[in-house]
Order: C-alpha cells, then sequence, then structure tokens
C-alpha cells in the first residue's frame, strides 16, 4: 500500500458491540420532561426499548439537576421513574430501570454534599458535571467534601472540557484523587468534536475511563451510539478490562 493511500484509507469498520458485554448504561436523560432529554413517555420507552435490544439489562438515568435551570429534586426524579417503570410493566419490557441524577458543579451543590439526599447509584457513586468554559474554583473542596462524606465522585465526560485538553495532567490527578472518569460514547464519533474525540481516544489508550455512557437524550443520539459501537476505540475500552459498568 502506497503513503497516499494509507492516509485516504477509511476507517475499519468492525461488527457492532453487544452491549450485554457491559450490562449496565450510566448517564442518560430518559425521564420524559423534566431536563433536556426525552420529550414524553412515548419517546422514552422507544429509546429503552432500543436500549435492550443493542443488549442492555439495566439502565441508570441520570437527569439534570440544576441550580439555575433544570430545578429537579429526589421527589421529581424517582417521581417520574415510577411512571417509566409502569409503562414499561404495561408494555411488558423487561429490563431493569433506575435512577440517580447528573449534578452541575455550583456554588449551589457542595453545601448539598452533608444533607445526604443526593441521588447516588452503585456503590454510591455519585454522577457530576462541570461548566464547560472554565474549571470551578471549588472543584478540590467539593471532590474532598464528596469523599469525606462517603460519596465516590465520577465526572461526567471529562473528554469535553476543553480547559483539560492541554493539561492532560489533570486527569490523571483525578483519577489519582479517587475521582472516577465516564466517557461518553459519541465522543468516539466526533459528536463533540474532533479535538474531544482525541481526547477520549487517549484516555482510553492510558487506561483512565471507569465507567462508558451513552448520555442518550434522544433518538438521534441512539443512532449514533449504533455507529460508535463499530468503532475501534469502543472496541478497546469494553474488551480492556477496565470499566466497572458490569458491577452496578
Amino acid at each position: 500500500m502506497s503513503w497516499f493511500s494509507k492516509i485516504f484509507k477509511k476507517e475499519e469498520i468492525l461488527a457492532p458491540v453487544d452491549l450485554a458485554l457491559l450490562g449496565t448504561d450510566l448517564h442518560s436523560h430518559l425521564i420524559p420532561a423534566i431536563d433536556d432529554g426525552s420529550k414524553s413517555l412515548e419517546d422514552s420507552i422507544n429509546m429503552i426499548r432500543s436500549f435492550q435490544e443493542m443488549g442492555y439489562k439495566k439502565i441508570i438515568t441520570t437527569p439534570h439537576v440544576m441550580s439555575d435551570f433544570y430545578k429537579n429534586t429526589p421527589e421529581t426524579i424517582l417521581g417520574g421513574l415510577r411512571d417509566v417503570r409502569a409503562e414499561l410493566k404495561r408494555q411488558n419490557i423487561e429490563i431493569q430501570l433506575e435512577a440517580a441524577a447528573e449534578y452541575y458543579l455550583d456554588e449551589v451543590l457542595e453545601p448539598q454534599v452533608k444533607g445526604g439526599k443526593l441521588l447516588t447509584f452503585g456503590k454510591n457513586y455519585l454522577l457530576f458535571e462541570l461548566p464547560f468554559m472554565t474549571e470551578p474554583p471549588n472543584m478540590a473542596s467539593f471532590i474532598f467534601e464528596l469523599q469525606t462524606n462517603g460519596y465516590i465522585p465520577v465526572l461526567a465526560h471529562p473528554e469535553r472540557y476543553g480547559y483539560y485538553y492541554k493539561e492532560f495532567e489533570k486527569y490523571r490527578e483525578l483519577k489519582e484523587k479517587g475521582v472516577h472518569l465516564q466517557l461518553n460514547m459519541l465522543s468516539l464519533v466526533g459528536h463533540y468534536g474532533p479535538e474531544a474525540q482525541k481526547i477520549a481516544e487517549r484516555l482510553i489508550d492510558e487506561e483512565l475511563i471507569s465507567f462508558l455512557g451513552s448520555d442518550c437524550h434522544n433518538e438521534m443520539h441512539q443512532k449514533g451510539i449504533e455507529i460508535a459501537r463499530t468503532k475501534k476505540y469502543f472496541h478497546k475500552l469494553v474488551r480492556s478490562g477496565k470499566l466497572k459498568n458490569s458491577e452496578l
């Protein structure tokens, strides 16, 4: 093969990964009409059915909690969960559905940690996200408060925070501090841009990822996930032995 052919060689398309290998999807927005995810109960059921067809046995859906925008509480989230579960039962769709939350780290969240009312999953894991413009000044103290109060921090989609791109060591530091990193599947197909994809692949190469999540908001995202399942780095991560999804 000539050098010219190598440059323009198409990426190898692999057989789609059976998501039964993961068992559980962590991070999605499938409770209707409480954030920017599912718009209706019908949408939720259609997406859940699709996940089941991909091989998932369990879904932990994680609505946004943001003090200035999505003011969800455990009551609104768990109430919505009950409604979706009831419809799954009515339609005889056998899949385990649980709910936690994706908490936005702002000045309001840290004081809530001591209250013990935050929604978690698995071994008291807590999923949180950061602003996309700059790392919040209370990042270190928030992580400390979580761990002091018995929570295990999980950072959502670290590959999407551009301010870490030129400071890759930050990812290693977070991992060393006990923060688990959760990668979005769609990052592996360039959904959030080529830089996010590049960082996602490096995080996989350096074995820094603990959880793989769909971050699914809609059926278009699910089409992207179908493509992601055929990608080399998706295969590499799922077969790495480093993921904790199956423990949830």
